[in-house]
């Protein structure tokens, strides 16, 4: 069993959950899930760009085979808007997903 981290110590960097630049598995903790969420918005998505869905699956599945389980957090957790008829996808501006 690991050891509690002290208040204020760096928490495990994200690059922690990939091995060979797959995802190992989606974080069930809320905190080190938006971690993950944030670090895939960054890396995969471009402000100002439209994404359609197919675009946007094929960007995810490129770190983990459950894109659908990626896209919906992303949106849910406010990095992705989509349209309400689910076409396209919009990343949100730098800090308004949080």
């Amino acid at each position: 069993m690991s050891e509690p981290r002290e208040p204020g110590a760096p928490a495990r960097p994200v690059t922690a959950l990939f091995q060979h630049g797959r995802l190992t598995a989606i974080p069930r903790r809320a905190a080190r899930r938006e971690q993950l969420l944030t670090h895939l918005t960054e890396t995969l998505f471009e402000t100002g760009r439209t994404y359609t869905e197919s675009e946007v699956n094929a960007a995810l599945r490129s770190v983990h085979d459950d894109c659908a389980a990626l896209r919906r957090y992303l949106v849910d957790a406010g990095h992705l808007t989509r349209t309400p008829d689910c076409l396209t996808y919009r990343r949100t501006a730098p800090n308004a997903g949080g």
